[in-house]
């Protein structure tokens, strides 16, 4: 792959950007500490914003990677608040794969927003990072995060029984991805 780093990337409506130590309040109250927001995820809801300067700090020292990938969700109507995040949390050399996760506060919930942001990612992995897959799972007793993978055209590979781990213990898993062969994108 051709890692680019985490390069802003713009969309209709968000920008994709770099999260800086100025975000950490809008962190915390926009999905951080939400237990529900968080209920599916593998990371505790934040206890204080000194929670989130801390995640973000370590981002902000990894920025300096080019195969390091995290961004900020931010829409284009209010470009100082993050409403969620979007990164490569794994990622094969050797197979050209790299696996997307997201997290977006409730507020922004089933409006468009986490598959505007997925698309944007697809896009600028298969075009400009050259990856070969793009993939993604999700615990199956949250099936809106698979309706994300599938409006972005992510092909459903199977479910894995009890094979992964969240804040609701030993779970299953979906697993969506989306070749480069097979992307209809520009």
């Amino acid at each position: 792959m051709n890692h680019k780093g985490t390069k802003r990337i713009e969309t209709k409506n968000l920008i994709l950007r770099k999260l800086e130590m100025s975000d950490a309040e809008a962190v915390y109250k926009n999905w951080g500490s939400d237990e529900e927001v968080t209920k599916f995820l593998t990371w505790k809801p934040m206890e204080s914003i000194e929670d989130s300067k801390y995640i973000i700090q370590m981002w902000v020292d990894e920025y300096e990677r080019k195969d390091f990938y995290q961004w900020a969700i931010v829409l284009k109507s209010n470009q100082d608040e993050p409403i969620g995040t979007i990164s490569i949390v794994r990622q094969d050399e050797e197979i050209g794969m790299v696996h997307v996760g997201y997290c977006i506060g409730k507020k922004w919930w089933n409006q468009g927003i986490t598959s505007e942001a997925l698309d944007a990612l697809i896009k600028f992995f298969i075009n400009e990072v050259k990856a070969n897959r793009i993939e993604s799972r999700h615990d199956p007793l949250n099936p809106g995060s698979g309706k994300v993978m599938m409006k972005c055209n992510m092909k459903y590979e199977g479910t894995m029984r009890q094979a992964d781990i969240n804040n609701q213990g030993i779970c299953d898993y979906a697993m969506y991805a989306l070749l480069a062969k097979d992307y209809k994108g520009d």
